[in-house]
């Protein structure tokens, strides 16, 4: 690389003493933003959130004790540098927690929204107490930055002449893209839907997530010198070993979008569908769009069961309730998981615990440890599940499901909604074109450097990784664009 080209991304300047306010863990407890009242947020499609007071939230920050030995460092998986800029908000330092909170994370305004906050499970003081409210901490420093206009673009001051595709515009991409940008390249994300945002976009509701800030960062990122190529399908609009003699560099991020079906009689009744035929159509109109009246699936009026009980379950339950479901109830196969952290999931992993949404919250009901075995309708109209109740046991040291005798039942509904996970990434297209090597998971498989069996060809997030949280994906972009840009130029600067 040539010794010119400067760093993308300089680091913030150093800090004084690590914690203002050694005490603050003992002063304050605990608080977190208050959610809109029910009985108005389930009639609009706006963030569940209110604001939370600045003063509130500083005494949030002063509460991350001096533990020595961050483990919410280990918990985050972008590694952000989470008591620094607790104590830079406390000491009201905003320009320097920007700098710091940007340093690991390209898009902190989309984990402190959708991220579970691992971090926080993983935070000392919850030993024996409750942890820091890390992600509202950091969703905070974010948004008073756009507000000042501190967030501006950071076009790179050479450009190296070598261009990279990535193909997937989902969290991974987009920082996969961000970054090589900022190191001189010239990118261009591809995106098979009509918007960029991946998963974002069509899969988070707006209720969780309003789109404007993906606009926002598209808008820096154009600036930056990315180039936005939407409703581009690589692998069936153009064939991929096209691009492979067009850019010195492909990366591959395009989620793990294969989703895992219901295998029983009446699955192909109308009335039953993926939960990703029926949340993105939400969103379309949410944006303004028209679905097609023979193609339009909604809740209003129906009673609905959601198979799948983890946040793609709970994003159909909010979506549902806000259609005007006439009733909703949402099954899981798993048994309900116990209140507090059984003795086998001890700190500082991530707890198996009962939660409960702001979806949850605003209606329905949750029923566990049940197997869906068959849906029956009338003229090919679904009309009934047909369920059993389960018990799981321990069998030569692994679970075992048993079905228990006479508890067999059925519920009517009008419409069952699939959100029971995703098998890995499509094969179909660009992956057979290719070729490469998977793991035995059926992902796309990678060295250290996130380059795949193929030379000069990456690949990050989801796509690699299997579904998983979406600060993994931003980890897995930032990690693919270090290994594009030392590929491209023999060694990298990008953190």
């Amino acid at each position: 690389m040539s010794s010119a080209r400067p760093p993308p991304n300089p680091p913030s300047k150093p800090l004084g003493p690590r914690v203002a306010k050694p005490t603050g863990f003992l002063e304050f407890g605990r608080e977190t933003p208050t959610r809109r009242p029910v009985a108005e947020r389930v009639h609009d499609w706006l963030e569940v959130y209110e604001e939370f007071p600045v003063e509130h939230l500083k005494q949030q920050a002063a509460r991350c004790m001096d533990c020595g030995i961050p483990f919410c460092h280990q918990g985050c998986p972008l590694g952000n540098i989470i008591p620094d800029w607790n104590d830079l908000v406390y000491r009201s330092h905003w320009r320097d927690a920007i700098d710091r909170l940007h340093a690991t994370n390209n898009f902190p305004e989309f984990t402190g929204r959708l991220c579970p906050a691992p971090c926080e499970t993983a935070c000392v003081l919850g030993i024996n107490s409750d942890p820091v409210t890390i992600k509202q901490v950091e969703l905070t420093i974010i948004e008073h930055a756009w507000k000042e206009g501190w967030v501006t673009p950071q076009p790179a001051k050479v450009k190296t002449g070598k261009a990279v595709a990535v193909i997937g515009s989902g969290p991974a991409g987009l920082a996969c893209a961000q970054q090589l940008a900022r190191a001189g390249h010239e990118v261009t994300l591809f995106e098979r839907d009509d918007r960029i945002g991946g998963l974002l976009r069509y899969g988070i509701p707006d209720f969780k997530m309003q789109k404007e800030f993906i606009e926002r960062r598209m808008a820096q990122m154009s600036a930056e010198g990315v180039t936005f190529k939407p409703g581009v399908n690589i692998g069936f609009d153009i064939d991929i070993r096209e691009l492979q003699s067009q850019f010195d560099a492909i990366c591959l991020a395009g989620g793990a979008t294969h989703a895992r079906n219901l295998d029983v009689p009446g699955r192909e009744l109308k009335g039953v569908y993926l939960a990703m035929e029926y949340l993105p159509q939400q969103n379309r109109r949410v944006a303004g769009d028209s679905v097609p009246v023979d193609e339009s699936v909604t809740a209003e009026g129906k009673r609905v069961i959601i198979l799948g009980g983890g946040d793609t379950g709970a994003d159909c339950l909010g979506t549902a309730l806000r259609q005007g479901a006439r009733e909703v109830l949402q099954y899981e196969l798993l048994p309900k998981p116990p209140a507090t952290r059984p003795a086998e999931n001890p700190w500082p992993t991530w707890p198996n615990v009962y939660r409960v949404s702001s979806a949850h919250e605003e209606g329905g009901a949750r029923e566990y440890s049940i197997l869906t075995k068959a849906l029956s309708g009338e003229n090919g109209v679904l009309r009934k599940l047909h369920g059993v109740r389960v018990e799981f046991a321990l069998e030569d040291g692994r679970q075992v499901m048993r079905e228990v005798p006479g508890t067999e039942f059925e519920e009517e509904c009008d419409l069952v909604l699939l959100a029971m996970g995703f098998l890995g990434p499509e094969k179909p297209g660009m992956l057979e074109q290719l070729g490469v090597e998977l793991t035995d998971r059926g992902n796309v498989k990678a060295d250290e450097s996130k380059m795949t069996s193929i030379d000069g060809v990456f690949t990050a997030g989801d796509m690699t990784r299997g579904q998983s949280l979406i600060v993994w994906a931003i980890a897995e972009g930032r990690a693919a664009a270090r290994g594009i840009d030392r590929y491209l130029m023999g060694e990298t600067l990008l953190p």
